[in-house]
């Protein structure tokens, strides 16, 4: 009986610490940054516009993202600065991503690579940032205010 019982309290006790030994995921949009000058500065964006399906929906509509981005903190960077797309969490599969400058009214499209890095222009002024992200789990957008120097 003493064997049984010893038996007992170890299987309850194996049995109860498996529960703290599982892994939690999260499914939610990711968090994007922008990491300037190789981790000595970061600038986080604001989400704008998401529609992402996991673990369960996810929806929210910005009107106007230039407003948005404008209300942001204003970041500088220097002409011409190298800067990399960051993401919090990645459990998804990037199917388009898409980083974008506008000025005024005009928009234009910064070349990404292969490793999401990019380069800001040589062109000194202030400027708001958008990063459009595809996935296999929907879309997000993103953006942030900066100032060229």
């Amino acid at each position: 009986m003493k064997g049984f019982f010893k038996l007992f309290i170890g299987l309850f006790f194996a049995f109860s610490l498996t529960g703290c030994i599982g892994e939690h995921y999260d499914f939610t949009p990711p968090s994007v940054s922008l990491d300037i000058e190789y981790g000595i500065q970061s600038i986080q964006l604001k989400e704008a516009n998401i529609n992402w399906n996991s673990d369960k929906h996810y929806k929210k509509e910005t009107k106007d993202i230039l407003s948005l981005a404008r209300k942001q903190k204003q970041v500088s960077v220097k002409s011409g600065q190298e800067g990399l797309i960051l993401f919090d969490s990645e459990d998804f599969k990037v199917l388009d991503l898409r980083v974008w400058l506008w000025q005024k009214d005009k928009k234009m499209e910064l070349k990404l690579d292969k490793n999401r890095n990019f380069y800001f222009p040589k062109e000194k002024g202030e400027y708001l940032i958008e990063v459009d992200l595809r996935t296999d789990s929907g879309s997000a957008q993103y953006v942030g205010n900066i100032v060229i120097e």
